[in-house]
């Protein structure tokens, strides 16, 4: 009778070593990074860059439309003239046309008090044109309407490498005191230093700044005076609220 150990295989009867068992694990995936190198796909490349643009499309629009609102809003201010210490009988109409007589208007506007009607001696101008704009400035700034002698310049303009560092000092410069005041209605023609020569007469100034619209050199209108003490305050709004400064009554009180 044959015995099993004859019948089977010599292979099957003998252990199987580690390594052969190894040899059975999966075979690693040909595709290898340098054999993507070297068969690149252009045509993926370029779908993925339409859909990637194509999903900025909005955005670059909206880019676009903020930029040229942008332009269109600094182009305007650059036509928009300030005209100071006008007559009180000047009207829209008799301003436009001293105006036009040194370039085209787009329009007139003279300021009025909204509680008493009379007009606040000042007004706003927009040219056609820069150039229109510029030619005005230079042959209407002071001079005189009526024995007034008016103030003409353009009421914003972007602030420049040269502005900012000036501006930046001046604001850094301002020496803070308990003892201030607040000087409202200031004609856009005021600068910090006439603001302080004219506090001056009244007290020990210690600073003045003026308040600009974010990102020019424009006054708001307003500004602040410190001075040594609370005497000073009290001398500069008794002797000063409403009182003259180009043109405009100023209103004084405590900061």
């Amino acid at each position: 009778m044959a015995t099993i150990s004859s019948i089977l295989s010599p292979n099957l009867l003998q252990p199987h070593p580690t390594k052969h068992l190894a040899t059975q694990q999966p075979q690693p995936s040909k595709l290898s990074l340098p054999t993507l190198k070297s068969h690149p796909h252009p045509q993926i490349s370029t779908q993925f860059s339409v859909l990637h643009l194509g999903s900025n499309t909005k955005g670059l629009r909206r880019v676009a439309a903020v930029a040229e609102e942008t332009t269109s809003v600094t182009a305007e201010a650059e036509r928009r003239l300030y005209v100071g210490n006008i007559p009180r009988k000047i009207g829209n109409d008799e301003l436009r046309r001293i105006v036009e007589e040194h370039g085209a208007v787009e329009k007139a506007e003279v300021i009025y008090d909204k509680y008493s009607g009379r007009s606040r001696r000042f007004a706003f101008v927009t040219m056609k044109t820069v150039e229109d704009a510029n030619a005005a400035v230079e042959k209407l700034n002071g001079t005189q309407i009526e024995g007034r002698e008016i103030k003409v310049n353009v009421t914003e303009k972007p602030l420049t490498s040269l502005d900012l560092p000036s501006l930046q000092t001046e604001e850094s410069q301002f020496i803070d005191s308990p003892h201030k005041v607040y000087v409202g209605n200031l004609a856009k023609t005021v600068t910090t230093e006439m603001l302080k020569n004219f506090f001056a007469e009244k007290g020990k100034v210690l600073s003045a700044k003026l308040t600009r619209a974010p990102g020019t050199s424009k006054s708001r209108g307003f500004g602040f005076v410190s001075f040594s003490s609370e005497e000073d305050v009290e001398a500069a709004i008794s002797s000063l609220n409403n009182a003259l400064l180009e043109g405009q009554k100023i209103r004084v009180n405590k900061a």
